[in-house]
């Protein structure tokens, strides 16, 4: 039997499986490393003194424990009191107070870590920093693109100016490292990672300012882009004999074969990949409408082929203009499930909030959609893309509107006063992690028992 230590202490070899969290973060954390473990730590404040009060042993399931009070006073586990060398099972969530009230002693919380959170070991790739260099400026990749069939990689802004060249001098645009013909060219968001890896081991690999802004300047691969080549290109057709050799469509885009709003593809023309249906689109800036999600960076058709008065045909099918459009023109009549951290106990008591104030889901959102384009709402928490960028009048997906709308519930919420909040939710204590604690997705009972539409107060930057 080994007695745990606060997380202060030197580190043994053995991994972390559970922890015990004090609500005051002055002090320390109880790492458990063992399946048996006495606990001497900090019992009463503001005293430091640590004392050995329990026994915490690992249960067969894995996802919880039995605590046995080792102290003379009585000790309470979820309001509960438990005697001396009595037990009790804890489980993730579960509030243990060493002592017999509340007053003067500390309460910590029980957690469980997950496998990925206890494993303390990580994968360590070693990578020759001249692997992850641009052939064409020989430095550092910067918003990194990788380039098909060959698969090398260029900066962003390197590449597309490559590109802008290659298309005014020849039919076929080749890669600038091994020349073969390149039909497929795309932003890299996995070695994106590594190249912010590389420059924050080693910050004199890293351009300046002034040379960041040209390559950015230059930049204009946003999503997938498909590029036309001496040969045919385009999605395959079945014959209805299995026997026959499937054939390529001559014309990967309508706009390659037919004239349609006054516009015809030519041998050069760039094409890109809606991602909702998978069909082709040239590559216009020449237009009014966006082809990109200001929200995720990704290519829908919907809107282009809207403006084109293109509705679609059996060889070249398009998204629905609903698929894509401003975010004043989106309408909603339910709170998505990814709101509140996909917490329903939550979702349900700011559906109760807006039933009691008399009004819709969409008179809600459209009275915060007024707010954040009048720049009274703070942006760092929307998981969008470009935030600081996005209006009523921006045109997103249909995933990006169910996170802007989630996003906006949560301002709803922690800009509402309590006493407007349903009774049985406003005696509800703040948990110390808020919207980031991750025991509220699979500990119904602490997900109902406490209120995570509110900021961390400890365990977060945010």
């Amino acid at each position: 039997m080994e007695f745990g230590e606060s997380s202060a202490a030197n580190p043994s070899q053995e991994i972390v499986w559970a922890k015990l969290v004090p609500s005051d973060s002055r002090y320390s954390e109880v790492e458990l490393r063992l399946d048996e473990m006495v606990i001497c730590s900090d019992v009463m404040f503001p005293s430091f003194d640590k004392q050995e009060w329990c026994k915490v042993t690992r249960n067969s399931d894995q996802c919880s424990a039995t605590i046995q009070n080792k102290s003379s006073n009585t000790i309470l586990v979820d309001e509960v009191a438990i005697p001396s060398e009595d037990s009790i099972v804890i489980k993730c969530g579960s509030e243990i107070i060493p002592g017999p009230k509340n007053e003067g002693y500390l309460s910590y919380r029980f957690e469980v870590m997950s496998p990925q959170e206890s494993i303390k070991e990580q994968l360590k790739i070693c990578l020759d920093v001249e692997h992850a260099k641009c052939s064409i400026c020989l430095n550092i990749w910067h918003d990194v693109v990788t380039v098909a069939p060959c698969l090398h990689n260029f900066c962003n802004g390197c590449f597309s100016e490559w590109l802008r060249r290659s298309q005014n001098k020849h039919s076929n645009v080749l890669c600038p490292q091994c020349r073969a013909i390149v039909q497929f060219v795309g932003r890299n968001h996995f070695l994106r990672t590594i190249e912010e890896t590389i420059l924050q081991a080693d910050p004199s690999l890293r351009r300046s300012d002034e040379e960041v802004a040209v390559l950015e300047s230059h930049a204009s691969i946003q999503s997938n882009l498909v590029l036309k080549t001496g040969t045919k290109l385009g999605r395959k057709r079945a014959h209805s004999s299995l026997n026959e050799e499937s054939e390529e469509l001559e014309f990967p885009c309508p706009q390659c074969g037919a004239e349609y709003a006054g516009f015809l593809c030519n041998p050069n023309t760039v094409h890109l990949q809606c991602h909702a249906c998978g069909g082709m689109m040239p590559s216009r800036n020449d237009i009014g409408v966006p082809q990109h999600c200001l929200g995720c960076d990704r290519a829908f058709c919907g809107a282009y082929w809207h403006t084109q008065r293109f509705g679609g045909s059996d060889s070249h099918p398009v998204c629905c203009h609903e698929t894509f459009k401003p975010i004043s023109d989106h309408t909603i009549s339910r709170i998505p499930t990814l709101a509140h951290e996909n917490n329903w106990h939550e979702q349900n008591i700011t559906e109760r909030c807006i039933r009691q104030m008399g009004k819709t889901l969409q008179d809600v959102i459209s009275e915060l959609l007024i707010r954040l384009s009048n720049r009274e709402i703070d942006r760092t928490r929307m998981q969008l893309n470009h935030s600081e960028m996005i209006t009523a009048s921006t045109y997103v997906c249909n995933e990006c509107y169910d996170k802007l709308v989630s996003f906006l519930l949560y301002w709803f919420r922690v800009s509402m006063p309590k006493s407007f909040l349903p009774p049985d939710a406003s005696k509800r204590e703040d948990c110390w992690y808020g919207y980031a604690c991750r025991t509220q997705q699979h500990n119904e009972e602490h997900a109902r028992k406490r209120n995570h539409v509110c900021r961390p107060t400890r365990g977060s930057n945010m």
